[in-house]
């Protein structure tokens, strides 16, 4: 990865033991929404939505980001993508700050970085084919034409597991799951190299998000596609992700490997939201011991000095509530934690038996 702006580098380790190379990353990657009120219209405050990001995303891998429901995920996700312009920050795809491109370099650049939406149905144009839909990048960036581009579109349809004969076909006419494959055939189109998707499946039934995983990693392999997926399902993150980033107020609290993170998480954050995975053996699941946070996750228009997570965690001391703990490398390099007082192995997260939120155990 090359320098920028004199800032060193992270080198990151693949899973074959050598380095790996980055595909995008974000340094201190801000977006701070302005409050407005009263009769001019003045600034009185920010929505801090993503607050000082530092993450990379590897060539050919899954990133999971997972987090509860307003920490972020979908603005970064979106500010990756400059759908918005951040407050602040870097935004590196193949080393270069895309952010200091201009509308005519830009355009190039989003012929390799796409999204799948959420909803299958609401980022689907209702008065638009499907035809026309999968074509629109196509006719964006000017690649083939006429017959050539429908016979393009009816191989992307046949590649998402769609009938070319629906080409002439409308988003009503499709259930959700067929919908999500159209959405899956758009962002493919133009063979980019990112794709970010942002909760495909959470739309889905469960049967069908089975589907729809099992696509999205037949995909992958097939044009060595490179994914940020954003989820709320654990489950599903497990089995698609090779990393998997926590966030948590604007912050990325925990990431790394999926097998080390799931069996030896550090954040006590993260060991929360994994205790919340239900065990599929009874017995198991009664034995084991859930972790459940106590307070309301804190505005992120108003958000606590010092550790972002001390006033919901059951291990924070004074010390936590005026300093801010650094994404640092724990036992192993590959996973960072921003914890003062991370959970070791084998060592048990127990609920406050008070109502105050600080508690060591």
């Amino acid at each position: 990865m090359s320098e920028n702006g004199g800032a060193e580098a992270t080198v990151d380790t693949g899973r074959n033991g050598r380095p790996a190379e980055n595909l995008l990353e974000t340094r201190n990657l801000k977006m701070h929404f302005p409050i407005k009120a009263g009769v001019l219209r003045r600034t009185v405050g920010h929505v801090k939505a993503v607050d000082g990001v530092d993450l990379q995303i590897r060539k050919g891998e899954t990133l999971g980001l997972v987090g509860e429901s307003g920490c972020g995920k979908s603005t970064l996700a979106r500010l990756v993508l400059r759908l918005l312009e951040p407050t602040e920050g870097e935004v590196l795809f193949e080393g270069e700050d895309i952010l200091q491109y201009d509308r005519k370099r830009m355009l190039n650049v989003r012929r390799n970085m796409q999204i799948i939406f959420q909803d299958p149905y609401a980022s689907l144009n209702p008065r638009m084919s499907v035809g026309n839909i999968v074509a629109e990048p196509l006719k964006t960036h000017n690649v083939s034409e006429g017959s050539e581009r429908k016979k393009r579109v009816q191989e992307l349809l046949e590649v998402v597991g769609l009938s070319p004969e629906h080409y002439n076909r409308y988003p009503h006419e499709f259930s959700g799951g067929q919908r999500q494959r159209i959405g899956v055939a758009r962002a493919i189109a133009l063979n980019p190299r990112l794709i970010i998707c942002d909760e495909p499946v959470s739309a889905l039934d469960v049967s069908i998000q089975a589907q729809v995983v099992n696509l999205l990693q037949d995909l992958q392999k097939e044009f060595d596609l490179t994914y940020v997926f954003i989820a709320h399902d654990l489950s599903v993150v497990k089995h698609i992700s090779d990393r998997v980033a926590v966030m948590y107020l604007g912050k990325i609290v925990e990431v790394a490997d999926r097998k080390d993170l799931y069996g030896r998480p550090r954040h006590p954050y993260t060991a929360s939201l994994l205790s919340a995975i239900p065990v599929p053996d009874p017995r198991k699941e009664r034995e084991r011991q859930r972790v459940v946070l106590t307070g309301d996750v804190p505005s992120p228009a108003n958000p606590p000095s010092g550790c972002p997570f001390h006033t919901r965690c059951p291990r924070a001391q004074d010390y936590c509530v005026e300093n801010v703990p650094p994404l640092e490398p724990q036992e192993s390099g590959d996973h960072r934690a921003a914890c003062f007082f991370p959970v070791k192995e084998g060592q048990k997260i127990e609920e406050p038996a008070t109502s105050t939120p600080y508690r060591v155990e």
